[in-house]
């Protein structure tokens, strides 16, 4: 279960238009540990935890695990995480034969917004969207997990 993620920051909102959904996302951490992270999510409706690992060298890959979990779970989870609460909306976007999740940060972390995107292999290739930015793959500083300790609104 290893995971394969380039992230990038976004340069307009160009990426709204032509979203094929969105969710909203609240998510907060039971563990921030760099070596291992478990994560509570409540996506719309339903609820997950997720256990990550610390990335490799280049930060395009990490072990993940995930499992879903009831609302109600998820919910009286979310009241043991640590500070600072991850809230966002998510839209997905299809480019070529990859779907780019963007996340649009809310509360402490507004005016943030990352596109991420999965891939199989760390090598393989993708379209880059007129709207992506930057790329900040292997950045810790945009993990969410520093985002709960750190949020976008202290930054310098």
């Amino acid at each position: 279960m290893i995971e394969i993620e380039r992230k990038f920051l976004v340069s307009s909102d160009a990426y709204r238009v032509v979203a094929s959904k969105t969710s909203n996302i609240r998510q907060g951490y039971l563990n921030s540990d760099p070596e291992r992270s478990v994560r509570i999510r409540l996506r719309d409706q339903t609820g997950f935890i997720t256990v990550k690992g610390k990335s490799n060298a280049s930060g395009l890959s990490r072990f993940e695990w995930e499992k879903e979990i009831s609302k109600s779970d998820a919910e009286a989870l979310l009241n043991l995480c640590e500070d600072h609460e991850i809230r966002k909306i998510r839209y997905h976007v299809s480019v070529g034969h990859h779907i780019f999740e963007v996340d649009e940060f809310l509360g402490a972390n507004k005016g943030l917004v990352i596109a991420e995107v999965e891939l199989r292999s760390e090598a393989e290739k993708f379209s880059k969207p007129d709207w992506l930015g930057q790329e900040v793959t292997g950045d810790i500083s945009y993990y969410n997990s520093k985002l709960s300790q750190t949020p976008f609104c202290d930054w310098k």
